[in-house]
Parts: C-alpha cells; sequence; structure tokens
C-alpha cells in the first residue's frame, strides 16, 4: 500500500466547548494519511494521476476555516469524511492536535482511522 501525506497542516479556526474558546481563533494542526496506489503517477509523471495533496489541503483548509465546532472529534470525523468522499480515498488515517490546549502538554487531540486499509 502506498501512502500519500500532509504533515503539521496547521489551519485557525474556532473550536471549543468553553465561552472563551467561542470567541477566539485557535490554530489545529492535522496530520493525514491516505492510501492510494502510486504506480499509475509514477509511471506517467502526471499529476492529474496522482491524488493532489495540495488540492486537499486547500479543501480541508477552506472547510476548517469556516467550521465552528465545540469537540475536535466532530471536526476530525467531518474532515475524514471530505478526503474519503471528494477524493476517493478508500483508507484515512487523521491525527487532529489542538496544541497548547492542557497546560503541560505540547498538544492534545485525537486520531482516527476510516475506512479498509489496503495490504
Amino acid at each position: 500500500m502506498d501512502i500519500v501525506f500532509i504533515e503539521d497542516l496547521r489551519i485557525d479556526t474556532v473550536i471549543g466547548i468553553y465561552d472563551w474558546e467561542r470567541r477566539v481563533r485557535q490554530t489545529l494542526s492535522f496530520d493525514i494519511e491516505m492510501a492510494f496506489d502510486n504506480t499509475r503517477p509514477a509511471a506517467t509523471d502526471d499529476i492529474a494521476d496522482t491524488l493532489n495533496y495540495k488540492d486537499v489541503s486547500k479543501r480541508l483548509i477552506a472547510y476548517v476555516d469556516k467550521s465552528s465546532f465545540g469537540l475536535v472529534e466532530t471536526l476530525a470525523e467531518r474532515c475524514a469524511a471530505i478526503i474519503r468522499e471528494e477524493f476517493g480515498v478508500s483508507w484515512v488515517r487523521l491525527k487532529l492536535s489542538k496544541p497548547g490546549a492542557v497546560r503541560g502538554a505540547k498538544a492534545v487531540g485525537v486520531r482516527i482511522e476510516r475506512g479498509i486499509r489496503p495490504q
């Protein structure tokens, strides 16, 4: 199985359950792994045959920027669904981190896997 990845994609958004969190934008960090067969793009050397990580990144930036969820769990689920449905990805692992949310921790968040991981 081949993996296309995006590491430490930082996006500002409104996220959180506390009143103060609803009034500020916070930076979230996304690490994303997506199953994709890279044999065709490697053979053709044509970006049209790839899972274009720039397109995936731009779509998530646009979505997350306008979102306003209470829970990182909800946002992670929605982002994973966008990747799978709009980009035809059969399996995705998404780590969503909220840096500085807990004193003493670099970041907190969730890691989810959706779909069937190809072998």
